[in-house]
């Protein structure tokens, strides 16, 4: 008898009127739903962002302090450490977030491997050889990749295009303001933790960054939401709302029919040549971008003392957080995508070409450090632009996120090697191989909009290229989530357009 009373109260909640788009009614409920989000949904990413950024890069801070010479590794043996991580980080994004989206609690499923990562991490403050820190690599890696690529298909079920982009930022400022935080963190560890119960400081580093990350996890558990029809804490008309926004970006329900299973989804998007192109793109622009890892040490060739460069390390980061924020806000707002990806990477370049230039001169060096940096600012973007483009069904959506970020990885991998210690302190063959890689994805991404543009220009000139690729389940389900005919959806849904 309850479980028949709750369906037909489902149905009544259904079946209640929404206010139209536009009417003041509409804004105000959309502006409170999205409010309520972002005060309880974005703070929560931010903080795990940025212990993902920190426990992962602890290990660059750590060989500052004699990590290397007290577990007696060589330069090849510290390279094949860093990467190692990317060979279980990237392969294990598409199955992730294939589980993610077959999941009903992905707030339990997110906060449990941020737990294990946390765990992962304090116990690389145990090891004391070689093939102990590998293994902490391998099995840091598996939990980790669940986070950004499954965080970046949660914002995509909860906002629109032209939302994502803002709230994407956030998170990524999480990984911009690690490389600030997590540099004055590891300062204030290793001035004054070295000894302490006998116990070296780089061990400390670890003990500490990994417990603090537990505790965050077990808040993440409380703190994330799950979709829009399943969140203890968005019911009654936001429920209802937040789902019916997501429809009316895209025509169609944003939801999987029974046929689009995780592996269909898979299928879907390894066959789509457009995700393929994205992933080889990412690829070179995180090659590019490698120079991250490697931070720490490069503000060293500064020629000042750990502590020192330590704290100079955080500013061009604090910085390009900022940068970040404001470029996502205006591509939310202009609804373009290319210029404000790709205009981050020609100020990298533009970096690049200054340290090249200059040799060791102290302030064009570190001046150059605060226009690498701004490419992060630019790399949020990729996530979002892929949600944009492929926004249905979910299970290739997700799939096509995990691809683009998972494969994307494997320049972060190819940059450990990238910047061999043999090459500093200038550095000059890492920064040519780095710049090549920039302009490569620039290229790429520049014919990926010129793809899209057609794309539009064919749905302007002809409207039934538009219902091609139109499901008539989710775009009936639209129609029940909104209150309108089938035959309304369908006119609605002529109105979709790509982001470029």
């Amino acid at each position: 008898m309850s479980s028949e009373k709750s369906e037909t109260d489902s149905k009544a909640e259904l079946e209640a009127p929404t206010p139209q788009v536009g009417t003041p009614e509409r804004i105000l409920a959309e502006r409170r739903l999205v409010r309520k989000l972002d005060r309880r949904l974005l703070p929560t990413v931010f903080l795990v962002y940025v212990m993902n950024l920190i426990d992962r890069n602890g290990i660059t801070t750590a060989r500052l302090q004699g990590l290397e010479q007290d577990l007696k590794l060589s330069d090849l043996q510290y390279n094949t450490i860093l990467s190692v991580l990317f060979a279980t980080y990237c392969t294990a994004q598409v199955p992730s977030n294939m589980i993610l989206n077959r999941v009903t609690r992905p707030s339990w499923y997110i906060g449990a491997c941020v737990i294990a990562w946390g765990l992962v991490s304090l116990l690389t403050g145990e090891t004391h050889n070689y093939g102990g820190m590998v293994a902490c690599r391998v099995f840091l890696g598996l939990p980790e990749s669940a986070f950004y690529a499954g965080v970046v298909y949660l914002l995509s079920r909860w906002y629109t295009k032209k939302e994502l982009a803002l709230r994407s930022a956030v998170l990524s400022t999480g990984l911009l303001s690690s490389n600030a935080f997590g540099a004055l963190m590891a300062a204030g560890i290793l001035s004054n933790m070295e000894g302490k119960l006998g116990i070296s400081a780089w061990r400390w580093l670890f003990f500490i960054e990994g417990s603090i990350t537990i505790v965050v996890g077990i808040f993440s558990l409380w703190a994330l939401p799950d979709y829009p029809n399943n969140t203890s804490w968005i019911v009654g008309d936001e429920r209802r709302l937040a789902q019916v926004r997501l429809a009316e970006d895209a025509g169609e329900a944003d939801q999987d029919n029974v046929e689009d299973t995780p592996l269909r989804g898979l299928k879907l998007a390894v066959q789509d040549p457009l995700v393929l192109t994205f992933a080889v793109m990412n690829t070179a622009q995180l090659l590019g971008l490698s120079f991250t890892n490697f931070f720490p040490t490069l503000t060293r060739t500064l020629g000042f003392s750990t502590t020192i460069s330590l704290l100079l390390a955080a500013p061009p980061w604090i910085i390009s957080a900022g940068i970040c924020c404001l470029n996502a806000w205006h591509a939310d707002r202009t609804g373009e995508r290319y210029f404000h990806l790709a205009g981050t990477w020609w100020v990298v370049i533009l970096g690049y070409i200054i340290a090249l230039c200059t040799g060791k001169a102290i302030g064009p060096r570190y001046f150059s450090m605060f226009c690498m940096a701004m490419g992060h600012a630019g790399y949020t973007m990729t996530g979002v632009w892929v949600a944009n483009v492929i926004p249905r069904p979910p299970s290739k959506r997700a799939a096509a996120i995990g691809i683009v970020l998972g494969v994307g990885n494997l320049g972060n991998l190819m940059g450990s090697y990238t910047w061999k210690s043999e090459w500093g302190p200038l550095y000059h063959q890492s920064m040519i191989i780095s710049l090549c890689a920039m302009v490569f994805s620039s290229i790429l991404a520049f014919g990926i909009r010129q793809h899209l543009v057609q794309k539009n220009r064919q749905l302007d000139e002809d409207e039934r290229v538009v219902m091609r690729g139109t499901d008539e389940a989710r775009v009936k389900e639209a129609a029940v989530l909104e209150g309108i005919t089938f035959e309304q959806a369908m006119e609605k849904r002529k109105g979709f357009r790509y982001l470029y």
